[in-house]
């Protein structure tokens, strides 16, 4: 190959490289509170791209179960009478591992107060990766181990569906689809999120 020909085809390959690093930051770094589908979505975003739904508007959370990281069966339905928040990661995204402590502390804080973390681990090729992950970060609460994102395509859209890698949806104690955030959150913006539903009767 000549030398003026391969330079020719390195302006076009740096550009596909750009592109697909471009296309994994942001699916793994979420974008703050954009909805998803379109209509009326009867949920309202804040300045710190968390959607809320009013309570006598909300969405029953779709069926959510599968085997967790430990082996053992997980169906958040058997939560319900609590408020479950589902944490959507992978240990592959850089958010993922920014957030993993909040999440950490935040879940024990409140877990005397009817709150229950479950996280879905999605695109880890290997189980080992998501254990790992876990016992760094000190997470204590059950994960679902979800390889293909299969439980994200569960939500409808047009509802508070996951749409990125993290995403965070909070279920209030009836089992409907509460709030939502497409953005990794530290503890105080996590506790923001969850404190309403927890004071709700």
């Amino acid at each position: 190959m000549s030398p003026g020909r391969a330079l020719r085809r390195r302006p076009s390959l740096l550009a596909a490289i750009a592109a697909a690093g471009a296309l994994t930051l942001s699916a793994c770094s979420g974008g703050g509170g954009q909805a998803g589908g379109g209509g009326n979505t009867n949920f309202v975003t804040g300045s710190g791209g968390i959607s809320t739904v009013a309570k006598g508007e909300r969405t029953e959370a779709p069926n959510i179960e599968g085997t967790a990281l430990d082996g053992s069966s997980l169906d958040i339905a058997d939560y319900k009478g609590k408020v479950v928040v589902l944490n959507f990661w992978g240990s592959w995204c850089g958010p993922c591992r920014a957030e993993a402590k909040h999440f950490a502390k935040v879940s024990e804080e409140m877990k005397d107060q009817g709150v229950q973390f479950v996280g879905v681990n999605t695109r880890d090729p290997q189980k080992s990766l998501a254990v790992a992950f876990e016992e760094d970060f000190g997470v204590t609460y059950p994960s679902l181990y979800d390889p293909t994102g299969k439980l994200l395509l569960r939500f409808p859209k047009g509802t508070l569906n996951p749409q990125a890698i993290p995403s965070t949806v909070v279920v209030d104690r009836q089992g409907r689809l509460a709030a939502r955030t497409l953005a990794a959150l530290d503890a105080e913006k996590l506790r923001k999120m969850i404190d309403p539903l927890v004071a709700e009767k």
